[in-house]
C-alpha cells in the first residue's frame, strides 16, 4: 500500500507491505522491519530492532488529520491514498464515456452493494474488496448507471483488475 503523509508541512512517501504480524515499512526510501500488533482498537504496538514502540492513533476520518502519540512525542498526521485521488477530479472528467472500477491490490470480493443498472451518484459504494485483511469500499467515480459487473462474492481479484464500470 503506497501513501502520501503530511506532517508539521513536511510530506513523506510512505509504503506498507504486511505480512501477518511483520511488517515492512518504506518511509522516503528508508526501510524498516517491524513486528506489529494492535491489542485494542486505535493503540498499535511496534517491535523494531528489540525496542517496542506503542502508538496510539485517533480513528481516522479519510481527508482529515489524524492524531497520533508515540511516547510523549504527538503529531497531527494526513494521509493521502494517491489511488483515491484519481476520483477526485470534477464529475464532467469521465464524460459519457465509461469509468472503470479497479482494484490496486490482490485481495477477495466481500460484497457487491449495488446491481447492473442501478443509476448511482458519484461516491456511492459499488464494491467491498478485503485486501491485507482490511475492507475497502470501490465507489463510483462519476454520477451514471452501473453497466456491469465483472466479479461476484467470493471471488479472488488480481491488482489492476478491471471490477464493475459505471456509464
Amino acid at each position: 500500500m503506497k501513501l502520501h503523509a503530511e506532517v508539521d508541512d513536511q510530506k513523506h512517501d510512505v509504503e506498507i507491505k504486511r505480512d501477518g504480524r511483520n511488517l515492512t515499512a518504506s518511509v522516503d526510501g528508508r526501510e524498516y522491519e517491524l513486528e506489529v500488533s494492535e491489542p485494542e482498537s486505535g493503540v498499535f504496538l511496534f517491535k523494531h530492532e528489540n525496542a517496542i514502540y506503542e502508538a496510539v492513533v485517533s480513528p481516522v476520518v479519510p481527508g482529515q488529520s489524524t492524531h497520533v502519540r508515540i511516547g510523549t512525542d504527538e503529531f497531527e498526521v494526513k494521509l493521502i491514498d494517491p489511488k483515491r485521488l484519481r476520483g477526485t477530479g470534477n464529475e464532467t472528467e469521465h464524460g459519457d464515456g465509461l469509468a472503470e472500477i479497479q482494484t490496486a491490490m490482490p485481495g477477495k470480493i466481500v460484497r457487491i452493494l449495488v446491481e447492473v443498472g442501478a443509476e448511482v451518484a458519484k461516491g456511492d459504494g459499488i464494491l467491498v474488496v478485503e485486501a491485507m485483511k482490511m475492507q475497502n469500499e470501490l465507489k463510483s467515480p462519476k454520477t451514471g448507471r452501473v453497466k456491469n459487473i465483472r466479479v461476484v462474492e467470493g471471488e479472488t481479484v488480481s491488482a489492476g483488475d478491471i471490477l464493475a464500470t459505471v456509464e
